[in-house]
């Protein structure tokens, strides 16, 4: 009986063992990114996403977690990032017009077409911050982002 009970205990604890272990395993997801509208098929745009806050803005792309670069065709461009964990993320979008790999700027304003997740226009008072632009991920989702030209 005593070993009975033994066996018993045995394949209870390991069954909550096993249930807290599959508990544990995260889901990967996938975003997919949508530029649509851009003013010319020149170039390439590059995306750049982000999950920590204080990481937008980043001009020089510095502070992101993962950044493609793809093609234009018929002034539409999109990019699926891969395996990510669960988490709060934002994007940002340069329509590189001369393949630089950075922000051209006139005076104060950029030259080329740029955009973030959540934004439809940026100005002097609505600038670019993570807060703003983040959006949490715990799907497979696609979102459309707006590119933006001064």
């Amino acid at each position: 009986m005593k070993r009975i009970l033994k066996l018993l205990s045995f394949l209870i604890i390991s069954a909550l063992l096993m249930s807290l272990n599959f508990q544990k395993v995260e889901k990967n997801h996938s975003l997919t990114v949508i530029v649509k509208n851009l003013r010319n098929s020149d170039g390439v745009v590059q995306f750049a996403l982000y999950n920590e806050k204080g990481s937008i803005p980043d001009e020089k792309y510095k502070k992101y977690f993962k950044i493609g670069i793809v093609n234009i065709e018929n002034n539409t461009a999109t990019l699926t990032f891969n395996n990510l964990p669960k988490g709060i993320y934002a994007v940002n979008v340069l329509h590189d017009e001369n393949e630089d790999g950075k922000i051209d700027k006139g005076f104060i304003l950029p030259t080329e077409g740029i955009g973030f997740s959540n934004y439809k226009s940026i100005g002097l008072t609505n600038k670019p911050k993570f807060s703003k632009a983040s959006f949490v991920l715990n799907a497979a989702i696609t979102i459309s982002i707006k590119i933006i030209y001064k």
